[in-house]
């Protein structure tokens, strides 16, 4: 009988086989650029509260901006293969696949879904080579979990729209060259794509953050700025529009997730092994042995929940409340897998050579941002019972 191996890369179910080679091969060369082009500079990165620009041109010549979209120049990759490139992202830093989430799923999609034919050709090819950089705009600093209460308004004026207002936790918000808004309007909520050089939009680094340290994040403001007619994205119809990329995120996410757990079980496996103590290794110690079962038995399950998504997804059936179970799940299985993990390390564990701690640091915001972890609960809630508890 052949052996199980449950490290480096923990595929104890042999999940890969399910694979087709184009996946396994997309898999492989993303693991190969992040462990020699993003790995060396993550370290520093988290340290010094900065996200890694430099990054930028590698990620986007493999084709991972927006990497499931079609036309106007991208790759089309299927919904597996773009869980996976997520999964490698992730397994480096939550903050890289932040970066490519919001480039993607958050900023490209609704372009790509609700934009004008002159907004995906002006916008499209650039932010997928990489040679702009998106923001999503949606939470406000009193609005959270309920957008619906959002302050910020575009009033109709001749020739355009004039933006007012603020938004708050805005990924790539200081870096970025164009966002995506979402804005009250007499229509009700409607998304706006507004270059981030127009007169009165302004910025703000956010600082202090104790998580998710390489990813920039920032505070948005707003002050009478005037866009044109053709910035509305025409196709957005209310708050289900913003919703829906939210979807697209929470996927990318729950895959994400799964990678972060890996990248601390098998640091816990392999410190395990070598770690000396009372003249044994840990990994011999009965206690060790049953944190390990479990989180491999927690971390499978998370890879099958993803596996099955991808699968939904490519035939056109995943549902909103599908990816919430998966979301949910897979981020509240990671960040209790990355505690134990740095509780098998000890105190080496705290030091940032280390990459659990980093990991559970970061899984406070992944659980908190995109619908915190109650909020997909009752997502779940209400597809169960038909009974929103919101």
């Amino acid at each position: 009988m052949r052996k199980l191996t449950s490290h480096p890369f923990p595929d104890f179910l042999d999940l890969s086989s399910l694979l087709s080679e184009e996946q396994r091969m997309i898999q492989s060369s993303v693991r190969e650029f992040v462990s020699k082009d993003i790995q060396p500079l993550i370290r520093e990165a988290f340290q010094k509260d900065h996200f890694p620009r430099e990054i930028v041109p590698g990620i986007a010549e493999l084709g991972l901006l927006g990497s499931n979209l079609t036309g106007y120049g991208l790759p089309g990759m299927d919904n597996t293969s773009y869980g996976l490139v997520m999964k490698e992202l992730e397994r480096c830093d939550s903050g890289i696949r932040s970066f490519v989430s919001v480039q993607g799923a958050l900023v490209m999609y609704p372009i790509h879904t609700f934009g004008s034919e002159e907004q995906k050709k002006k916008w499209l090819p650039a932010l997928g080579k990489g040679e702009a950089i998106g923001c999503y705009g949606l939470t406000e600093s009193e609005g959270g979990s309920d957008p619906g209460s959002m302050k910020t308004k575009a009033e109709k004026k001749a020739g355009g729209w004039v933006l007012n207002g603020s938004k708050m936790w805005i990924t790539n918000g200081n870096i970025a060259d164009v966002a995506v808004i979402w804005a009250k309007t007499e229509a009700g909520i409607r998304g706006f794509v507004v270059p981030t050089d127009a007169k009165g939009f302004k910025t703000q680094k956010m600082t202090g953050k104790l998580s998710l340290r390489a990813s920039e994040t920032a505070e948005l403001y707003f002050d009478d700025v005037r866009l044109p007619e053709e910035a509305l994205l025409p196709g957005t119809e209310g708050l289900k529009s913003a919703l829906a990329c939210l979807t697209q995120a929470r996927y990318g996410i729950a895959w994400g997730a799964v990678g972060a757990a890996e990248a601390c079980y098998d640091e816990a496996c392999r410190f395990a092994q070598d770690r000396v103590l009372f003249g044994k290794t840990l990994a011999s110690r009965q206690l060790v042995q049953r944190k390990l079962a479990i989180m491999l038995s927690r971390i499978t399950q998370a890879q099958l929940l993803s596996l099955r998504l991808g699968q939904l997804k490519d035939e056109g059936q995943l549902h909103y409340a599908q990816v919430s179970m998966g979301k949910q799940n897979n981020c509240e299985m990671a960040l209790e897998v990355s505690r134990a993990c740095r509780d098998i390390l000890g105190a080496n564990g705290l030091l940032d050579e280390y990459v659990s701690m980093r990991h559970s640091c970061n899984l406070e915001t992944v659980i908190t941002y995109e619908g915190t972890n109650d909020i997909h609960l009752l997502i779940l809630g209400q597809e169960i019972t038909g009974v929103a508890a919101f």
